[in-house]
């Protein structure tokens, strides 16, 4: 539908207007309905109640024990506070299966959530139930939603070329050749530390990536020229890079690099850090690289979640000819 949607909980009007008043003008008298408003303020009285929450220590331990990424750990916290939140004058061994799945199709029919967040928060109350408190397992009325299949954002080699063209700052132009010709996560590309580059091998260790698994990653001559003029002149001390001396990057700057340079290039797509990692792949493709080197690169376990990129490659398309080209017609 060309347009973009926030999550209601997300959405902070003053962020929001600052992040765009350079670019747009924003009209926000809809917000000035009484009813708006008033849907907005029961919003953030949810959100407070839910932070001043406190979980049983036990379901924070059990998540340290079983090792979750940091941001699986903060989802579930998140979502759970939620849920104590909404049976608050409830002993947690007391709710039964028939008011979880209230709970959670209340959720689904008046705060819209999506296919991926039902998830998330099915999971984190299962959490409990049977991990920490060993209830056995249960299984839910309502059938998990279908997992969307939505193909990968991708850039052509042209527009990654001229953002790194219209990049003046060495930092943020290293970075951006980093992550594109390595295929990084955002948050592989902030905690890579210097004794991670084998210059030797031309080779990259991921450590502890997503799934705490390691991985190496192929490095470029020209991305390894960049770092080198880039570390002569910033000397980081333990991070590749560095916001303070010491203090990897910080995603949240990362991300606005990626969107400014996007910006300045003149690129009129949206434009995020993960995008980088989908044309690598994807060019890696066109080009004739095996599959199984690119699934190894990304780190995927499964070559099902790498075949993804084969819909968006233009690799195949291109041997055919379009059929309308024969036909006839004014222009």
């Amino acid at each position: 539908m060309n347009c973009w949607y926030f999550q209601r909980n997300d959405f902070n009007l003053n962020l929001f207007f600052e992040g765009f008043k350079d670019l747009a003008f924003i009209d926000y008298s809809g917000l000035r309905n009484s009813k708006i408003r008033e849907e907005i303020n029961t919003v953030k009285e949810k959100k407070a109640v839910a932070t001043h929450v406190e979980i049983p220590d036990s379901y924070r331990k059990k998540l340290e024990i079983v090792r979750y990424s940091e941001s699986t750990e903060k989802i579930y916290i998140h979502y759970f506070k939620q849920f104590i939140s909404a049976f608050a004058s409830r002993d947690l061994e007391t709710i039964t299966k028939e008011e979880i799945n209230n709970y959670i199709l209340k959720l689904i029919q008046e705060d819209k959530i999506s296919n991926s967040q039902q998830n998330q928060r099915i999971n984190a109350i299962k959490f409990y139930y049977e991990k920490v408190i060993g209830k056995e397992v249960e299984y839910y009325q309502f059938d998990r939603p279908r997992r969307e299949r939505k193909l990968p954002d991708v850039l052509s080699k042209q527009d990654i070329g001229m953002m790194l063209k219209v990049t003046d700052n060495l930092k943020h132009k290293s970075l951006i050749a980093l992550i594109y010709s390595c295929g990084l996560r955002r948050s592989e590309a902030i905690n890579l530390k210097l004794g991670d580059i084998d210059s030797n091998r031309m080779l990259i260790k991921i450590r502890g990536a997503k799934g705490k698994k390691d991985r190496y990653v192929q490095l470029a001559e020209s991305t390894l020229h960049l770092l080198r003029d880039y570390y002569r002149k910033e000397r980081p001390s333990v991070y590749v890079f560095e916001g303070q001396p010491g203090v990897k990057y910080s995603a949240s700057s990362l991300f606005k690099v990626i969107k400014n340079s996007a910006l300045k290039a003149g690129i009129n797509k949206v434009v995020y850090p993960h995008i980088l990692r989908h044309s690598f792949a994807t060019h890696h493709l066109e080009q004739g690289t095996d599959l199984r080197f690119i699934q190894e690169w990304l780190g995927h376990d499964s070559s099902k979640t790498t075949e993804i990129y084969t819909h968006v490659s233009q690799k195949e398309f291109c041997k055919f000819k379009n059929p309308i080209d024969d036909i006839q017609f004014e222009k």
